[in-house]
């Protein structure tokens, strides 16, 4: 049987040789049909990737909950509104965290995360940064992993140590050619003891602006209890903040107006955000529970602000996942408009091979006198169609690994040539050759010899 396919494929080999060019004009639907389908699901993959990370970045099974900060109109005399006005919330706290730890099923961890601009200096070099409060179970909600020193311990928490764990460019923009562990870096006003380092986060600036993440190589993390006892707490009102005219001044404070009196200077008024927290993530068991857990958030933290929505909630899971779909439907929309040049090209592999079955007629009846088959002139014509696919299909491959690479390069459009992609798309190309080349050799096998023979 072998060496009955292989004199086939000589004799396929041979056709195609005498005519070259009507073969490469009829892989031609093969190969640009199979670069096509390479190239779109390149891009497909490249977007689900780019997906998983966004996942990555934000925690596939975090909820997170941020503050709103109210902008309130009207006049303060007016007492029509006086219900709604006299409402006190305390804003988003730590004792909301401790309430979610302890009362909201299904919930694995929490961290806070206080956030203040400010800059860091070491060894006359300065640069702006951001300072972020957070707890030990951060670093595992967010899926940041210390590749230098150690996580903060509980001690360093409950006594609000002036520690760090710094992001992996602080390191090598301040420590260049040194371990920073044990050494100092100047945050705004304060000296904070280097205790560990993150790995570097490859964060793209597309992920940057869709997703409203920071470059986390940049940051610098303390403790929550070392940031609002050292650096700042706007849940407490301070000397400054009831720095007033000599008539009475307004101050609000944790959604409540305070009345004071007293100094020379013109009024002014306290920073508006009276949230202690800038954001607060719980990280759940599994996924599923997202949605119920968020909707239980809501209702709790209404009834601790006493009916003040000051905050929103975001599932960035289902975010994501709709983004997914998306992305998936589009880039199935491609690969079928794509795999429509692989049908064209079959097409004119089957009319290729039928007008060769009519110019061959001779050549099959000379075969059937001498003593083959039916089955013989039919694995012939199927032979030399296959080659013609296959062949177009290996082309295909090499160009559509050149158009990915292309587009990636000069769209910005993330691709990813998976071997699985080829095979498919080498496979489709097999396919097509055997049913579109099938009919044209039982065609060519049905021929009377006799009048085969006769064939001028």
């Amino acid at each position: 049987m072998l060496q009955k396919i292989l004199y086939n494929f000589d004799i396929a080999l041979e056709a195609i040789q005498r005519n070259k060019l009507r073969a490469f004009l009829t892989s031609l639907g093969i190969i640009f049909g199979v670069s096509s389908v390479i190239a779109m699901l390149a891009i497909g993959t490249g977007a689900q990737q780019e997906v998983l990370q966004q996942m990555e970045l934000l925690g596939t099974n975090n909820v997170i909950v941020q503050p709103v900060i109210e902008q309130v109109e009207g006049n303060l005399n007016d007492q029509s509104d006086q219900g709604n006005q006299n409402k006190y919330s305390p804003g988003l706290t730590l004792k909301d965290l401790e309430s979610i730890k302890e009362l909201v099923p299904e919930v694995e961890k929490v961290s806070p995360e206080i956030m203040y601009e400010t800059s860091f200096i070491r060894n006359a070099r300065m640069r702006s940064g951001k300072l972020v409060g957070v707890n030990g179970d951060y670093f595992d909600i967010t899926n940041f992993n210390i590749v230098e020193g150690s996580n903060f311990s509980n001690i360093q928490l409950d006594n609000a140590d002036p520690v760090a764990v710094i992001g992996y460019d602080v390191k090598t923009r301040f420590f260049g050619g040194e371990s920073p562990i044990g050494k100092q870096i100047k945050v705004g006003h304060l000296w904070l003891t280097v205790i560990g380092v993150i790995e570097k986060k490859e964060v793209s600036s597309e992920n940057i602006e869709n997703l409203g993440i920071r470059n986390f190589n940049l940051d610098i993390y303390a403790p929550a209890t070392t940031v609002l006892l050292r650096f700042k707490n706007r849940a407490i009102l301070t000397g400054q903040d009831l720095q007033g005219s000599g008539g009475s001044s307004v101050v609000f404070m944790g959604g409540a107006m305070i009345t004071t009196s007293g100094g020379s200077s013109s009024s002014s008024t306290s920073d508006p955000n009276y949230h202690q927290l800038d954001k607060l993530i719980v990280k759940v068991t599994d996924t599923r529970f997202s949605g119920a857990i968020a909707d239980v958030l809501s209702r709790m933290l209404k009834r601790r602000h006493n009916d003040v929505v000051d905050f929103e909630i975001i599932v960035p899971e289902q975010l994501l996942q709709q983004e997914q779909r998306t992305k998936r439907i589009f880039n199935i929309v491609l690969s079928s408009i794509a795999s429509i040049s692989l049908i064209v090209g079959g097409i004119g592999i089957m009319n290729i091979m039928l007008a060769s079955v009519v110019e061959r007629y001779r050549e099959i009846g000379v075969r059937m006198a001498v003593g083959a088959q039916k089955k013989d002139i039919e694995l012939q014509f199927l032979t030399e169609a296959l080659t013609i696919s296959i062949t177009g299909g290996f082309i295909g491959i090499i160009l559509g690994m050149g158009f990915s690479y292309t587009i990636e390069a000069t769209a910005d459009i993330a691709t990813v040539v998976t071997p699985m992609s080829i095979f498919i798309s080498f496979g489709v190309a097999l396919v097509i050759g055997v049913i579109f080349g099938y009919y044209p050799a039982k065609r060519a096998a049905q021929h009377d010899p006799v009048h085969a023979l006769r064939h001028e």
